[in-house]
């Protein structure tokens, strides 16, 4: 009984760590490979990061936060560059395979594929 105890209690305890992406945690996505999109922040050095694993996103919307990158707590995560981003998402298993930056509205936008590694 201790055990099932401890091992359910464990397990909680990871699951309340889990980033997630449109609800879903980085771990258990079942995507060989997804673009991590970039943009600074207006009078910031932080950049604005979402990630496309091919989801359904809301037209018209300017402000589409299912894509981005949430903590336990569903506070959208903010990283301090690109590298930041790409770094995190090298911990959950992908690597990169290339990139393209593209002008819109006057600011630079980064898209970078990732490719899940192989086991």
């Amino acid at each position: 009984m201790k055990k099932l105890l401890l091992t359910l209690t464990l397990l909680f305890s990871f699951a309340g760590f889990a980033q997630t992406i449109n609800g879903i945690p980085i771990q258990n996505l079942d995507v060989e490979y997804l673009q991590i999109i970039g943009s600074s922040v207006y009078m910031s050095s932080k950049v604005k990061i979402s990630i496309d694993i091919g989801q359904r996103t809301k037209l018209m919307s300017s402000n589409n936060d299912t894509a981005r990158l949430k903590d336990k707590n569903g506070e959208v995560l903010v990283f301090n560059s690109i590298i930041d981003a790409l770094n995190f998402m090298a911990g959950y298993g992908y690597e990169f395979v290339q990139s393209n930056i593209l002008v819109e509205g006057g600011q630079n936008v980064f898209y970078y594929l990732m490719k899940k590694k192989s086991k």
